[in-house]
């Protein structure tokens, strides 16, 4: 697999030194991976392959050119290409690119466990395990269990003088149980992922087994009463709602192509409480959205969104970075070298405030704590998200389960509302991933701490 790519990258680096575009860049790629999805009873896919690949993409007098190919014998004759591509484009505002120093370097992400020297019936067995456990309920009516493992090795190289090339291995499970009782229908599902071995997806039968718990508890709970509540959102909740509903208007191309959102994200305004500080950062190794260097030959960094309260940086490409006169962020992410990168988040969080989490249900009083998501969906600024479940607090002290917990409102509004940020910050990431432009799943990691936000419309309308 390694010698595919090792064996294109003389020739890759004599045509970008001979290139007179304004920029110029290779990536390649050759992966091998496992994929066992188990559907109840039955074995709904069970895949094993390899995959090879590779892109071009060159500016040339202000237009992009790119191409994208698997037969990487045939480099020249799509590089060739990739400049008659971008000859024939006449873009009415030329493209310009900040340009970075060369970066060369090589990673790899550890494994303690190597998942391509586990049998397949090793793997198998193990999902099928965790699978019977998801089941474990006479009220469980079916089940999901997904085991997906993937060893890449990429290189990118560019006309800056860049050459990188990473081994990664990327290993995780998806688990959901749907519980029914008569017409009540309760899914409930988990997951776990990350860049190493085997070692990940061992030993999660507590998982397994709160996966199915929560779904057969859900069944019996009552649908909440819609209303504007007191909420203490879990650690969960918190990262999907700071990277939904507040890191994509983090990201540059957004901010500069939309003008009513560009008067808005302005570096420097108040967007929540002094004790709220939001970091988006690549170079957390043990995180899914862990990347030793963005698609663009950039080093990730970590970047500060909110410092203090305050709007204090956007996420970059080298083309946004450029545009809006700001230094490149290393967030330029495609999910694969067939793909143009993009502006995408790595790992998002909520920085640890002071406060513990029992302080924090102690002083919502009568509220809501909401735990986990389901889904949700954003519009510019406006959200709504369903929790995975939630709990009455009344009197500071946590109460009787609720299902049904659909959160919404204006995510500018909602920042300000926060009142309190736990120190218990947990990140979170999982076989699915982020969409945009696409392109999905890409994997990221989200996360926080507790926080306690007032005033939080529950069930779309006031009692």
């Amino acid at each position: 697999m390694r010698d595919a790519i090792d064996h294109i990258l003389p020739r890759a680096r004599a045509l970008l030194s001979a290139c007179r575009c304004e920029y110029a860049e290779v990536r390649l790629s050759a992966s091998s991976g496992t994929t066992i999805s188990l559907a109840g009873e039955q074995v709904e896919t069970f895949s094993s392959g390899d995959t090879i690949g590779g892109s071009v993409r060159l500016l040339n007098n202000g237009s992009w050119g790119f191409v994208s190919f698997n037969d990487l014998s045939e480099i020249e004759r799509h590089f060739g290409r990739g400049i008659e591509i971008s000859s024939c484009v006449s873009a009415r505002e030329k493209t310009r690119i900040r340009r970075c120093p060369p970066v060369r370097r090589q990673f790899s992400t550890p494994a303690r466990k190597d998942f391509s020297r586990i049998p397949l019936e090793e793997k198998l067995s193990l999902i099928s395990a965790y699978n019977t456990i998801l089941k474990s309920s006479r009220l469980i009516k079916t089940t999901r269990a997904t085991y997906r493992d993937v060893r890449s090795y990429y290189a990118i190289l560019n006309a800056d003088g860049s050459e990188i090339t990473y081994d990664r291995d990327y290993c995780g499970i998806a688990l959901t149980s749907i519980a029914r009782d008569g017409s009540v229908i309760q899914p409930y599902s988990d997951s776990i992922s990350g860049y190493g071995g085997f070692e990940i997806v061992e030993g999660r039968e507590d998982m397994a087994e709160t996966v199915a718990k929560r779904a057969v508890d859900l069944l019996a709970a009552e649908s909440v009463p819609g209303g504007s509540y007191r909420v203490v959102a879990d650690q969960k909740l918190a990262g999907v709602f700071i990277h939904e509903a507040f890191g994509h208007l983090s990201e540059a191309d957004f901010v500069h192509e939309n003008e009513q959102l560009g008067a808005i994200m302005v570096l420097g305004k108040q967007f929540g409480p002094p004790e709220l500080s939001v970091t988006d950062s690549g170079d957390l190794p043990d995180l899914s959205g862990y990347i030793p260097v963005d698609d663009e030959g950039v080093l990730p960094r970590e970047t500060r969104l909110i410092k203090n309260g305050l709007l204090s940086g956007r996420l970059h490409s080298r083309e946004t970075a450029e545009k809006m006169g700001e230094e490149p962020s290393g967030n330029a992410r495609a999910v694969s070298v067939m793909s143009q990168p993009l502006v995408r988040m790595t790992n998002t969080f909520i920085e640890n405030g002071a406060h513990d989490r029992g302080a924090i249900i102690e002083s919502a009083g009568d509220g809501m704590y909401a735990a986990g998501v389901i889904g949700g969906e954003t519009n510019l600024e406006m959200f709504t998200f369903t929790a995975g479940c939630g709990y009455e607090i009344k009197n500071g002290k946590i109460g009787k389960m609720y299902r049904d917990i659909v959160l919404s409102g204006n995510v500018f509004t909602t920042l300000r509302s926060i009142e309190m940020i736990g120190n218990d910050c947990r990140m979170f990431g999982g076989l699915g991933g982020c969409g945009k432009g696409g392109q999905g799943p890409l994997p990221v990691a989200f996360g926080g701490p507790h926080i306690l936000i007032k005033d939080v419309l529950i069930g779309g309308s006031h009692d």
